[in-house]
């Protein structure tokens, strides 16, 4: 009776030893997304504020730390276009893109995950109007959902950018490859 316990006793060890580093793929990824960009102009002038909607995508890349069952810790840096503002009032374009990097943390439930992330953009704003050129850094933020069956994902999400006088709001749908 002592072996067979001890026997069951080894078999519950490997199990939970396997389960223990069952996270979503560990290691480099990359991915783009194509999506729908909300961006909303401010400026001094009342008068002047307008919000626009075009096609945008990015072209990200991260490091998964997938070790935890139930979560996945990652960093994420992408190349982010959100396309073009424009405004037939006041005749003016605002194009925006920018290179931004982000915490994440997913909650794994089976080959389903929910994410949030939480980053700094570094940003370029180019118009057709000299008060509105310019750079900067912001805080971003994101929610999504992902599908991953072994090294490939399929992933939806928001991302909001909350940049110096315009707000870009980001839904988007990707792909992305663990290695």
């Amino acid at each position: 009776m002592k072996k067979v316990t001890a026997l069951v006793f080894c078999l519950v060890l490997l199990s939970n030893a396997g389960t223990a580093s069952a996270g979503k793929e560990t290691g480099p990824y990359i991915g783009g997304s194509l999506g729908w960009s909300a961006i909303d102009v401010s400026s001094d002038d009342v008068n002047d504020d307008y919000d626009d909607e075009d096609l945008g995508y990015k072209i990200f890349g991260g490091y998964n730390f997938g070790v935890i069952p139930l979560l996945d810790l990652a960093i994420e840096g992408s190349y982010v276009d959100f396309g073009k503002a424009s405004s037939s009032q006041i005749n003016q374009d605002v194009e925006i893109t920018g290179w931004d990097l982000f915490g994440l943390a997913a909650l794994n439930l089976g080959p389903v995950g929910v994410f949030g992330k939480v980053g700094q953009i570094w940003w370029d704003r180019d118009s057709n109007s000299s008060q509105i050129e310019d750079s900067g850094n912001d805080m971003a933020y994101g929610i999504g959902l992902r599908f991953q069956i072994g090294s490939f994902g399929i992933r939806g999400e928001y991302e909001y950018f909350d940049l110096e006088k315009t707000d870009v709001g980001m839904l988007s749908a990707g792909v992305s490859w663990t290695f």
